[in-house]
């Protein structure tokens, strides 16, 4: 059939550069998950690359012509296309609780919400890899002290380790985005395991930096803190100032005084 048409709605801009493409699928390490999840293949020249590699592939596409595409030329793919909306999906009607990696050339409208779902599926994810717009690519992985580092750069850090690993020019693409795009690479940390109510932490953190520029005091006042813990130095920072383990200690403060 012939080739599918990007749609602006989808977000759609398929990489037509080949040697970026295998260098995206070699950014997984294969080791401790047997199955792997593309999101968004498009006509699959990511795909073909991934299907070269030790592992089950399986791609999620939510566009129809794509999916025509994907079975008309790949016949390796059939039984492991899911025409569904990641955000959406219930992965473990695919998946059952099984381990697994996630990678995709991800639509820009929704990248931060892909990572946000691939983090409330934490337990299963392993690593993930693949090309953001290059600020939020960035930004996943920015450390304290920046402008760009923000919600999203503490919640992944504090479940794995994030890596920026190259930037992909707008020319490589068709048709081709407004902007540069990154790549990154998220491995799981060994103990991903939170030293603290987890819920309470991801509050913690997106209750901060939705008023960054002011101090913890009085960003986190809707958590009705205690005078005794308000007085408490670390609140004096902005949350910016903050990195994982601090922002981990806060939790554990806020825990104990609510005790």
């Amino acid at each position: 059939m012939d080739k599918v048409k990007a749609k602006k709605h989808l977000g759609q801009h398929f990489l037509t550069d080949e040697n970026i493409a295998k260098k995206i699928a070699d950014t997984l390490h294969f080791e401790g998950y047997d199955n792997v999840l593309e999101i968004g293949p498009g006509m699959g020249v990511l795909t073909k690359y991934l299907l070269e590699k030790p592992v089950n592939t399986y791609v999620i596409e939510i566009d129809t012509e794509s999916v025509d595409y994907l079975n008309a030329n790949y016949p390796k793919l059939h039984g492991h296309i899911i025409s569904q909306d990641f955000l959406k999906y219930d992965i473990n009607k695919t998946f059952e609780g099984k381990q697994f990696a996630i990678i995709g050339n991800f639509p820009y409208n929704i990248s931060s919400q892909i990572v946000f779902r691939a983090l409330e599926l934490r337990n299963q994810v392993a690593e993930f890899s693949g090309m953001f717009q290059k600020e939020v690519a960035e930004r996943i992985c920015e450390k304290k002290g920046s402008k760009t580092y923000g919600i999203l750069s503490v919640l992944v850090q504090a479940f794995y380790d994030a890596e920026y690993l190259f930037t992909v020019h707008e020319n490589v693409f068709n048709p081709p985005p407004k902007v540069k795009s990154g790549v990154l690479r998220l491995k799981r940390k060994e103990n991903y395991a939170l030293p603290c109510n987890e819920r309470l932490f991801f509050t913690v953190v997106k209750t901060g930096f939705q008023q960054r520029r002011k101090t913890l005091r009085n960003s986190l006042k809707s958590l009705n803190l205690s005078e005794n813990l308000r007085e408490d130095t670390i609140f004096d920072l902005r949350p910016e100032q903050l990195d994982v383990e601090q922002f981990i200690a806060i939790t554990q403060k806020i825990e104990a005084d609510a005790i």
